[in-house]
């Protein structure tokens, strides 16, 4: 007989030998909850007896986070098919609604229909229109509401992320800045804002001539909403204003008797974040240099709306303080007093 045609025979010790090296590789691979699987079906192979037996049982099922009737499922399903029992594929239609197309297009044009433009409908009026519906053409089994919660959800999280102003959530605040962060606001001097207003006052020159209105700049801080400093003058918006309120800002503000203060102003200190509008004079590198020297970090407004707790002040101040002051203009042209200019004074 020839060698070279003789097939080689494996002796069955050798072939024992090769599937348990097999299983060793195979074994080493597990991962995660596979691993875990593995260490409580090892567990329950050890011979013991029926009282033990049912103590791993119920160790395993804790183990695993399921049902000891699903471990004795998953043991028979070792014993058929091996370590590939350890291992559960995911479904083929995992993330689709087990719902009807029908039903899956209704759902979501009620919903956007209903959140068209200034119009609101929530999850729960939909399940009532899906429930509508059903009666409608017949079906005894429509989408539950919480199926409907289901197919919504991805459109209100893609809403939610298109908020234009998160604002107050709770207790906590939160601004979008241009590059699409999301600062939480957590204490004081963690964000100021800071904004420019022309007042609404004229005044005039200590020899009676007019020279207009003044610029007021503000600085607040955006969790307690303090006004941490101002700058008041005729200079118009620029870096140099700006460098100005913030000195005042965050010094502390000592004033004589003559000044007739009713309180102190105790508002001072260090920001870690200056959130503007996009102005030239924010963004100007004389602004950058300062912060970089102060460690400040400079963030701009997502939004105009982002502005509205720097913003809500200046409407206060001019109904509050300057409509009570001779000179008061108001905030309409049209409006403005005829008196304006006649009653404006030197302070």
């Amino acid at each position: 007989m020839n060698k070279e045609n003789t097939p080689e025979v494996i002796p069955r010790s050798l072939e024992d030998d090769l599937e348990t090296q097999q299983e060793i590789v195979v074994t080493s691979e597990l991962e995660g909850k596979a691993k875990a699987r593995l260490e409580v079906i090892q567990s329950l192979l050890e011979p013991c007896d029926r009282v033990t037996y049912g103590d791993r049982l119920r160790a395993g099922a804790k183990k695993l986070g399921i049902s000891v009737r699903s471990v004795q499922r998953l043991f028979k399903k070792y014993q058929e098919q091996g370590l590939t029992a350890l291992v559960f594929t995911s479904r083929a239609d995992k993330g689709n609604h087990r719902i009807s197309q029908f039903w899956q297009e209704f759902i979501l044009k009620t919903y956007k229909q209903g959140n068209k433009g200034s119009k609101r409908m929530s999850p729960k009026q939909v399940a009532l229109r899906v429930k509508a519906k059903a009666a409608e053409i017949g079906d005894d089994k429509p989408p539950s509401y919480k199926t409907v919660l289901r197919v919504v959800k991805p459109i209100q999280q893609k809403q939610e992320k298109s908020i234009r102003s998160p604002g107050w959530q709770g207790t906590a605040l939160s601004v979008k800045t241009r590059d699409g962060q999301d600062i939480n606001i957590n204490h004081s001097n963690q964000v100021w804002q800071c904004d420019h207003t022309r007042v609404d006052v004229l005044l005039v020159d200590r020899h009676g001539e007019l020279i207009g209105r003044p610029w007021l700049t503000t600085v607040i801080d955006s969790y307690s909403r303090c006004v941490m400093g101002i700058n008041l003058g005729f200079d118009a918006p620029s870096s140099l204003v700006v460098a100005l309120a913030l000195r005042h800002s965050i010094l502390p503000k000592n004033y004589s008797p003559d000044f007739q203060l009713h309180c102190d102003w105790g508002t001072f200190g260090l920001p870690e974040c200056l959130f503007t509008d996009g102005g030239k004079d924010f963004r100007s590198n004389h602004l950058e240099e300062i912060a970089t020297q102060l460690g400040i970090v400079r963030k701009l407004r997502d939004r105009p709306s982002e502005g509205g707790i720097v913003e809500r002040p200046f409407k206060t101040l001019n109904q509050s303080l300057f409509s009570t002051l001779p000179g008061y203009t108001g905030s309409d042209v049209q409006e403005r007093p005829k008196d304006a200019e006649k009653d404006a004074q030197y302070y």
